[in-house]
């Protein structure tokens, strides 16, 4: 179990003293190779940090190997995806994600609606942040989610033809 002594050093260093956190973490690890927490903060790691995509998804799906349904996973293992612009596999991942109890079901829906952002279907977009809206339970991601829905207004007025405008005759 020293392990485990090692995981929470990880988690409690983490992101403020980097250093010791992925210290903590190579020991984790190399106690317990498959543990699926070490392997998340790891991947965060990548991710965050270091925004080496291709690293933080293999070690998010190492840890999804380890516990398939270890929530704390699939928001960062699809943000992961999406960064790397695996937009197809985020989305396949991200419909199997939402079958899961217990899963952050307006996190997961809001990653859905960045999907429909990056391939600039923007109203699909809109309906996805609208879903979320109804899945989320707090009043800090509302306001991530309102601000969202905010920006995808943007893009679609961006989109949208310009209207000529129409000269007054005078008579």
């Amino acid at each position: 179990m020293e392990h485990n002594s090692y995981l929470i050093k990880a988690m409690d260093a983490y992101p403020y003293d980097l250093e010791e956190a992925v210290e903590a973490l190579g020991y984790a690890l190399s106690c317990d190779p498959n543990n699926g927490m070490a392997l998340c903060l790891m991947g965060r790691v990548y991710l965050e940090v270091y925004q080496d995509y291709g690293q933080a998804i293999n070690y998010f799906e190492k840890a999804l190997e380890d516990n398939v349904k270890m929530h704390p996973v699939y928001g960062y293992y699809s943000l992961a995806l999406l960064c790397a612009e695996k937009l197809d596999k985020a989305e396949t991942f991200l419909d199997f994600a939402l079958t899961v109890k217990g899963a952050d079901k307006g996190l997961l829906l809001m990653r859905k609606a960045m999907v429909e952002e990056t391939r600039q279907d923007f109203k699909k977009a809109r309906k996805m942040i609208k879903k979320a809206r109804l899945e989320t339970y707090n009043d800090g991601f509302m306001s991530v989610l309102e601000d969202f829905e905010a920006r995808i207004e943007k893009k679609i007025k961006l989109t949208q033809p310009k209207q000529k405008k129409k000269k007054k005759k005078n008579t």
